[in-house]
Protein backbone atom coordinates (compact mmCIF):
# COMPACT_ATOMS: atom_id res chain seq x y z
CA UNK A 1 0.00 0.00 0.00
CA UNK A 2 1.43 3.27 -0.96
CA UNK A 3 0.84 6.00 1.61
CA UNK A 4 -0.26 9.34 0.63
CA UNK A 5 -0.92 10.04 4.35
CA UNK A 6 2.01 12.61 5.26
CA UNK A 7 5.17 14.14 4.29
CA UNK A 8 7.28 12.30 6.00
CA UNK A 9 6.43 8.42 5.70
CA UNK A 10 10.18 8.68 4.17
CA UNK A 11 13.50 9.20 5.76
CA UNK A 12 15.51 12.18 4.49
CA UNK A 13 15.92 13.40 0.90
CA UNK A 14 19.16 11.73 -0.50
CA UNK A 15 21.30 14.69 -0.54
CA UNK A 16 20.70 15.53 3.31
CA UNK A 17 21.54 12.39 3.71
CA UNK A 18 25.17 12.31 1.28
CA UNK A 19 25.81 15.10 3.83
CA UNK A 20 25.43 13.36 6.32
CA UNK A 21 27.14 10.39 5.63
CA UNK A 22 30.46 12.47 4.18
CA UNK A 23 30.51 14.04 7.83
CA UNK A 24 29.75 11.18 10.22
CA UNK A 25 33.25 10.63 11.02
CA UNK A 26 34.09 14.17 11.60
CA UNK A 27 34.74 15.67 14.93
CA UNK A 28 32.89 19.00 15.92
CA UNK A 29 31.48 20.93 19.00
CA UNK A 30 28.40 20.14 20.74
CA UNK A 31 24.86 21.91 21.02
CA UNK A 32 24.52 24.03 17.78
CA UNK A 33 28.00 25.66 18.28
CA UNK A 34 29.52 23.72 15.36
CA UNK A 35 30.71 24.69 12.23
CA UNK A 36 28.09 23.18 10.27
CA UNK A 37 25.20 24.90 12.39
CA UNK A 38 27.32 27.88 11.96
CA UNK A 39 27.16 27.65 8.38
CA UNK A 40 23.37 27.17 8.30
CA UNK A 41 22.31 29.68 10.13
CA UNK A 42 24.49 32.43 7.90
CA UNK A 43 22.46 30.25 4.86
CA UNK A 44 19.28 30.82 6.39
CA UNK A 45 20.18 34.83 7.38
CA UNK A 46 21.01 35.37 3.86
CA UNK A 47 17.64 33.63 2.54
CA UNK A 48 15.47 35.73 4.56
CA UNK A 49 17.95 38.75 3.82
CA UNK A 50 17.29 39.37 7.68
CA UNK A 51 21.08 39.83 9.90
CA UNK A 52 20.09 40.72 12.69
CA UNK A 53 17.66 37.50 13.31
CA UNK A 54 18.34 35.13 15.68
CA UNK A 55 18.31 31.67 14.34
CA UNK A 56 18.11 28.40 16.64
CA UNK A 57 17.60 24.62 14.77
CA UNK A 58 15.36 22.53 16.86
CA UNK A 59 14.52 18.96 16.64
CA UNK A 60 10.17 18.91 15.93
CA UNK A 61 7.41 21.13 15.26
CA UNK A 62 5.81 20.84 18.46
CA UNK A 63 9.23 21.15 20.47
CA UNK A 64 9.70 24.62 18.62
CA UNK A 65 6.28 25.96 19.30
CA UNK A 66 5.88 25.08 23.18
CA UNK A 67 9.50 26.36 23.42
CA UNK A 68 9.54 29.45 21.31
CA UNK A 69 5.68 30.32 23.22
CA UNK A 70 6.30 29.77 26.54
CA UNK A 71 9.50 31.79 25.94
CA UNK A 72 7.84 34.74 24.63
CA UNK A 73 4.94 34.77 26.83
CA UNK A 74 4.36 35.46 30.73
CA UNK A 75 2.31 33.30 32.78
CA UNK A 76 -0.71 34.94 32.05
CA UNK A 77 -0.25 35.55 28.76
CA UNK A 78 -2.30 33.23 26.23
CA UNK A 79 -1.74 32.92 22.22
CA UNK A 80 -5.12 33.25 19.94
CA UNK A 81 -5.34 30.56 17.17
CA UNK A 82 -7.97 29.24 14.51
CA UNK A 83 -9.40 25.79 15.43
CA UNK A 84 -7.54 23.85 13.13
CA UNK A 85 -4.63 25.49 15.13
CA UNK A 86 -2.05 22.48 15.16
CA UNK A 87 -1.04 24.23 18.60
CA UNK A 88 -4.23 23.11 19.62
CA UNK A 89 -5.12 19.78 17.85
CA UNK A 90 -2.21 17.94 17.26
CA UNK A 91 0.12 19.11 20.17
CA UNK A 92 -1.28 17.03 23.29
CA UNK A 93 -2.31 20.37 25.07
CA UNK A 94 1.84 21.09 24.93
CA UNK A 95 1.16 24.82 25.12
CA UNK A 96 -1.29 24.53 27.94
CA UNK A 97 1.07 22.09 29.93
CA UNK A 98 3.44 25.21 29.82
CA UNK A 99 0.76 27.53 31.45
CA UNK A 100 -0.60 29.74 28.43
CA UNK A 101 -4.32 28.80 27.66
CA UNK A 102 -4.60 28.77 23.74
CA UNK A 103 -7.70 31.16 22.42
CA UNK A 104 -9.52 29.51 19.51
CA UNK A 105 -12.10 30.85 17.27
CA UNK A 106 -13.75 29.73 13.87
CA UNK A 107 -11.11 30.08 10.79
CA UNK A 108 -11.75 31.55 7.17
CA UNK A 109 -10.58 27.95 5.29
CA UNK A 110 -8.28 27.45 8.04
CA UNK A 111 -7.16 31.15 7.85
CA UNK A 112 -7.15 34.28 11.11
CA UNK A 113 -8.22 37.54 10.25
CA UNK A 114 -7.97 40.47 12.17
CA UNK A 115 -11.88 40.62 13.11
CA UNK A 116 -11.32 37.15 14.77
CA UNK A 117 -8.39 38.72 16.66
CA UNK A 118 -10.63 41.39 17.58
CA UNK A 119 -13.30 39.47 18.63
CA UNK A 120 -11.02 37.85 21.50
CA UNK A 121 -9.79 41.25 22.57
CA UNK A 122 -13.14 42.23 23.16
CA UNK A 123 -13.87 39.58 25.28
CA UNK A 124 -10.36 39.65 27.45
CA UNK A 125 -10.24 43.49 28.39
CA UNK A 126 -9.40 42.71 32.58
CA UNK A 127 -6.94 40.77 35.00
CA UNK A 128 -9.83 38.24 35.77
CA UNK A 129 -8.81 36.67 32.64
CA UNK A 130 -5.78 35.43 30.71
CA UNK A 131 -4.29 38.38 28.47
CA UNK A 132 -4.23 37.69 24.80
CA UNK A 133 -0.42 38.25 23.77
CA UNK A 134 0.00 36.23 21.15
CA UNK A 135 -1.45 35.36 17.12
CA UNK A 136 -0.48 32.23 16.13
CA UNK A 137 -0.98 31.25 12.34
CA UNK A 138 0.66 28.62 10.35
CA UNK A 139 1.14 28.96 6.40
CA UNK A 140 0.12 26.35 4.78
CA UNK A 141 -2.16 26.07 6.84
CA UNK A 142 -3.79 22.95 8.48
CA UNK A 143 -6.00 22.43 5.49
CA UNK A 144 -3.69 23.13 2.79
CA UNK A 145 -4.37 27.05 2.48
CA UNK A 146 -2.01 29.52 2.28
CA UNK A 147 -1.83 33.30 3.24
CA UNK A 148 -0.59 35.89 0.82
CA UNK A 149 1.32 38.60 2.09
CA UNK A 150 -1.10 41.25 1.99
CA UNK A 151 -3.17 39.06 4.46
CA UNK A 152 -0.22 38.62 6.26
CA UNK A 153 1.01 42.20 6.65
CA UNK A 154 -2.44 42.96 7.67
CA UNK A 155 -2.21 40.69 10.36
CA UNK A 156 0.75 42.16 11.89
CA UNK A 157 -0.34 45.63 11.28
CA UNK A 158 -3.11 44.60 13.38
CA UNK A 159 -0.68 43.06 16.01
CA UNK A 160 1.40 46.24 16.27
CA UNK A 161 -1.74 48.26 16.92
CA UNK A 162 -2.91 46.10 19.60
CA UNK A 163 0.47 45.24 21.18
CA UNK A 164 0.23 41.58 20.06
CA UNK A 165 3.05 39.66 18.30
CA UNK A 166 2.53 37.57 15.48
CA UNK A 167 4.20 33.55 16.03
CA UNK A 168 3.97 31.54 12.00
CA UNK A 169 4.62 27.88 11.82
CA UNK A 170 6.21 27.26 8.81
CA UNK A 171 6.26 23.14 8.97
CA UNK A 172 5.33 23.05 5.27
CA UNK A 173 6.48 26.87 4.25
CA UNK A 174 8.46 25.62 1.52
CA UNK A 175 5.12 24.18 -0.08
CA UNK A 176 3.64 27.66 0.82
CA UNK A 177 6.30 29.73 -1.04
CA UNK A 178 6.02 27.23 -4.02
CA UNK A 179 2.46 27.45 -4.15
CA UNK A 180 1.07 28.84 -7.80
CA UNK A 181 -0.79 31.87 -6.47
CA UNK A 182 1.85 32.18 -3.87
CA UNK A 183 2.99 36.32 -3.20
CA UNK A 184 4.89 35.73 -0.16
CA UNK A 185 8.91 35.29 -0.43
CA UNK A 186 11.65 33.75 2.41
CA UNK A 187 12.72 37.00 2.61
CA UNK A 188 9.15 38.58 3.31
CA UNK A 189 8.90 36.78 6.85
CA UNK A 190 11.39 38.93 8.92
CA UNK A 191 9.34 42.34 7.47
CA UNK A 192 6.18 40.30 7.80
CA UNK A 193 5.65 39.06 12.19
CA UNK A 194 8.04 38.58 15.12
CA UNK A 195 9.00 35.16 15.34
CA UNK A 196 8.57 32.32 12.75
CA UNK A 197 9.89 28.62 11.82
CA UNK A 198 11.42 27.08 8.50
CA UNK A 199 9.76 23.57 8.61
CA UNK A 200 12.23 20.68 7.82
CA UNK A 201 10.83 17.82 9.24
CA UNK A 202 8.40 17.42 6.62
CA UNK A 203 10.30 19.04 3.82
CA UNK A 204 12.90 16.49 3.21
CA UNK A 205 14.80 16.37 6.31
CA UNK A 206 15.07 13.57 8.60
CA UNK A 207 14.06 15.53 11.62
CA UNK A 208 14.39 19.57 12.16
CA UNK A 209 12.61 23.58 12.32
CA UNK A 210 15.11 26.76 12.17
CA UNK A 211 13.50 28.72 14.63
CA UNK A 212 13.89 32.42 13.56
CA UNK A 213 13.27 35.38 15.74
CA UNK A 214 13.04 39.29 14.70
CA UNK A 215 12.27 40.47 17.84
CA UNK A 216 14.82 41.70 19.87
CA UNK A 217 12.71 41.93 22.94
CA UNK A 218 12.03 37.87 22.39
CA UNK A 219 15.65 36.79 21.67
CA UNK A 220 17.36 36.94 25.23
CA UNK A 221 17.41 33.80 27.25
CA UNK A 222 16.12 31.50 24.66
CA UNK A 223 18.92 29.03 24.52
CA UNK A 224 18.22 28.65 28.30
CA UNK A 225 14.91 27.78 27.32
CA UNK A 226 15.92 25.68 24.60
CA UNK A 227 17.87 23.33 26.87
CA UNK A 228 15.49 23.72 30.20
CA UNK A 229 13.11 21.85 27.71
CA UNK A 230 14.86 19.21 26.06
CA UNK A 231 15.60 21.17 22.87
CA UNK A 232 19.47 21.57 23.29
CA UNK A 233 20.83 18.78 21.27
CA UNK A 234 23.98 17.51 22.02
CA UNK A 235 24.90 16.30 18.44
CA UNK A 236 23.52 19.59 17.39
CA UNK A 237 25.28 18.81 14.10
CA UNK A 238 22.65 16.78 12.79
CA UNK A 239 20.14 19.78 12.65
CA UNK A 240 22.58 22.23 11.06
CA UNK A 241 24.13 19.48 8.71
CA UNK A 242 20.59 19.51 7.21
CA UNK A 243 19.78 22.72 6.98
CA UNK A 244 23.43 23.49 5.46
CA UNK A 245 22.04 21.04 2.86
CA UNK A 246 18.15 21.99 2.43
CA UNK A 247 19.55 25.98 2.00
CA UNK A 248 22.53 25.32 -0.89
CA UNK A 249 21.48 25.37 -4.22
CA UNK A 250 17.75 26.09 -3.63
CA UNK A 251 17.42 22.56 -2.18
CA UNK A 252 14.93 23.60 0.26
CA UNK A 253 12.58 25.13 -2.51
CA UNK A 254 13.39 22.63 -4.90
CA UNK A 255 11.77 20.13 -2.18
CA UNK A 256 8.68 22.48 -2.06
CA UNK A 257 8.06 22.85 -6.09
CA UNK A 258 7.98 19.47 -6.75
CA UNK A 259 5.74 18.17 -3.74
CA UNK A 260 3.44 20.43 -5.09
CA UNK A 261 3.83 19.35 -8.68
CA UNK A 262 2.48 16.08 -7.79
CA UNK A 263 -0.20 17.61 -5.28
CA UNK A 264 -1.30 19.70 -8.50
CA UNK A 265 -0.73 16.55 -10.74
CA UNK A 266 -3.65 14.95 -8.37
CA UNK A 267 -5.67 17.44 -8.25
CA UNK A 268 -5.88 17.94 -11.58
CA UNK A 269 -6.84 14.35 -12.44
CA UNK A 270 -9.65 14.64 -9.61
CA UNK A 271 -11.03 17.27 -10.90
CA UNK A 272 -11.44 15.69 -14.42
CA UNK A 273 -12.95 12.53 -12.59
CA UNK A 274 -15.77 15.41 -11.23
CA UNK A 275 -14.72 15.15 -7.86
CA UNK A 276 -15.25 18.31 -5.71
CA UNK A 277 -12.53 19.59 -3.18
CA UNK A 278 -13.53 20.77 0.78
CA UNK A 279 -10.96 23.02 0.78
CA UNK A 280 -8.95 25.06 -2.54
CA UNK A 281 -5.86 24.38 -2.05
CA UNK A 282 -3.00 24.48 -4.11
CA UNK A 283 -0.10 23.30 -1.37
CA UNK A 284 1.00 19.72 -1.35
CA UNK A 285 -2.37 18.73 1.04
CA UNK A 286 -5.37 17.80 -0.89
CA UNK A 287 -9.04 17.88 0.70
CA UNK A 288 -11.20 15.86 -2.27
CA UNK A 289 -14.73 14.60 -1.02
CA UNK A 290 -15.75 10.98 -2.36
CA UNK A 291 -18.60 8.44 -1.75
CA UNK A 292 -17.47 6.07 0.87
CA UNK A 293 -18.09 3.49 -1.31
CA UNK A 294 -15.60 4.67 -3.17
CA UNK A 295 -13.38 5.61 0.23
CA UNK A 296 -13.30 2.20 0.83
CA UNK A 297 -11.94 0.82 -2.15
CA UNK A 298 -9.05 3.69 -1.93
CA UNK A 299 -8.19 2.26 1.34
CA UNK A 300 -7.53 -1.38 0.51
CA UNK A 301 -4.84 0.00 -2.14
CA UNK A 302 -3.46 3.11 -0.28
CA UNK A 303 -2.63 4.61 3.24
CA UNK A 304 -4.20 8.27 3.28
CA UNK A 305 -6.59 10.07 6.64
CA UNK A 306 -9.87 10.61 6.61
CA UNK A 307 -10.75 14.21 7.74
CA UNK A 308 -14.46 14.68 8.01
CA UNK A 309 -18.02 12.93 7.24
CA UNK A 310 -20.06 14.90 4.19
CA UNK A 311 -23.62 14.21 4.77
CA UNK A 312 -24.56 10.57 5.17
CA UNK A 313 -22.71 9.19 2.13
CA UNK A 314 -19.67 10.86 1.32
CA UNK A 315 -16.45 11.45 3.19
CA UNK A 316 -13.81 13.94 2.42
CA UNK A 317 -10.12 12.41 2.81
CA UNK A 318 -6.69 14.35 3.06
CA UNK A 319 -3.79 13.25 0.60
CA UNK A 320 -0.45 14.49 1.11
CA UNK A 321 2.59 14.55 -1.08
CA UNK A 322 6.29 15.08 -0.55
CA UNK A 323 9.76 14.96 -1.61
CA UNK A 324 9.50 10.80 -2.47
CA UNK A 325 6.18 11.18 -4.05
CA UNK A 326 6.58 9.50 -7.53
CA UNK A 327 4.66 10.67 -10.72
CA UNK A 328 4.09 6.77 -11.21
CA UNK A 329 2.17 6.45 -7.55
CA UNK A 330 -0.16 9.29 -8.16
CA UNK A 331 -1.06 8.01 -11.98
CA UNK A 332 -1.88 4.36 -9.94
CA UNK A 333 -4.11 6.32 -7.61
CA UNK A 334 -5.96 8.45 -9.96
CA UNK A 335 -6.10 5.31 -11.99
CA UNK A 336 -7.33 3.34 -9.69
CA UNK A 337 -9.93 6.24 -8.65
CA UNK A 338 -11.09 6.37 -12.11
CA UNK A 339 -12.13 2.28 -11.87
CA UNK A 340 -14.02 2.76 -8.56
CA UNK A 341 -16.02 5.83 -10.44
CA UNK A 342 -16.83 3.99 -13.68
CA UNK A 343 -17.99 1.43 -11.24
CA UNK A 344 -19.84 4.14 -9.07
CA UNK A 345 -21.19 4.89 -12.66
Amino acid sequence: MYSFNNDYSEGGHPLILKELFSTNEDQSAGYGLDEHTEKAVKLIKQKIDCETADVHILVGGTQTNLIAISSFLRPYEAVIGVETAHIAVHETGAIEATGHKVITVPSVDGKMTTELIASVLERHKDEHMVKPKMVYISNTTEVGTHYTKREIKKLYEFCQENNLYLYIDGARMASALATEENTMFLCDYPECCDAFYIGGTKNGALFGEALVIVNDSLKEGIRYSIKQKGGLLAKGRLLGIQFEALFKDDLYMKIGEWSNKMARRMKVGISTLGYPFLYDSYSNQLFPIFPNEVVEQLSKEFLFSIETKVGDDHSCIRLVTSWATKEEEVDHFLFYLSEQTNKEV
